[in-house]
């Protein structure tokens, strides 16, 4: 079993090679993953407000900013940022008035997003190298916290989920899109660590994902909106047994995309 140190070693790496070659994912797997050209987990983001395609590196699963709640003269944090997808999507509904941070631990990404952002010279983004898990954000601060597919890689939901409660101020609320899980995925799926950096792996059980988000302190917590992941035959092959298929299938072992709120007390 993978340590959390190992884990964010494989994801760093993974994050920072798909920032590197500027390549567009497949959902939440990134360019080299094997699930890639097979099933698609982001929605399309081309036609929304703040729109910036260069930031688009199909990394998500949702696009939480649907359901976020975000009004004109927030701020809102973006977990896990990326190239900056999401932050200038916010940034269009905040306006003048408010500011987006985008966190993520990939320097690289960071990098990609700041030249992002040099070409459409917004002044009241901000990206910040750092650990959800450790945000370098104050206390009470944000009225919105979001996140596309990315807390499902963190080792330690309950820690993150405890940050993101300590960061937004009173009665704020998050609004993030993650993979979930119903039943036991195969031995031979989780130890893929393309997998993993994929989102598949490090997904928890959805009982056992909002057992989380309570646990942290939140309330009013509810799944806005949840989509069913296919992995076609021909991909599970690469991992699986035909019997093994078969038991997965008659199992009704399913991954999920949800998007899910929670308000701070």
């Amino acid at each position: 079993m993978q340590t959390s140190e190992e884990i964010k070693k494989v994801v760093k790496e993974k994050y920072g090679e798909i920032a590197y070659k500027q390549g567009k994912g497949c959902g939440c797997c990134g360019t080299s993953n094997k699930i890639v050209d097979y099933t698609i987990f982001q929605d399309d983001y081309s036609k929304l407000d703040g729109y910036v395609e260069d930031a688009d590196l199909g990394l998500g699963c949702g696009v939480p900013t649907e359901f976020a709640g975000i009004k004109k003269g927030d701020l809102v944090v973006d977990l896990g940022s990326g190239a900056g997808n999401d932050v200038f999507v916010a940034r269009s509904i905040v306006g003048e008035e408010g500011k987006v941070i985008g966190l993520d631990f990939t320097q690289e990404m960071i990098d990609k997003a700041n030249a992002n952002n040099t070409k459409v010279g917004f002044k009241n983004i901000e990206f910040k190298l750092g650990e959800i898990e450790n945000m370098p954000l104050e206390n009470d601060s944000a009225d919105v916290v979001i996140s596309n597919c990315v807390l499902n890689l963190v080792p330690d939901k309950g820690k993150a989920f405890n940050e993101i409660y300590r960061i937004l101020k009173p009665g704020a609320h998050f609004c993030v899109s993650d993979i979930v899980l119903k039943g036991d995925l195969p031995a031979g799926l989780k130890k893929s660590a393309e997998m993993y950096a994929g989102c598949v792996a490090g997904a928890l059980q959805q009982d056992d994902y909002l057992t989380a988000i309570t646990n942290a302190g939140f309330e009013k917590i509810e799944i806005k909106k949840r989509k069913v992941i296919e992995l076609p035959d021909n991909v599970l092959k690469e991992f699986l047994s035909d019997s093994d298929i078969e038991n997965f299938k008659n199992k009704n072992v399913g991954i999920f995309s949800i998007t899910v709120v929670g308000y701070k007390k």
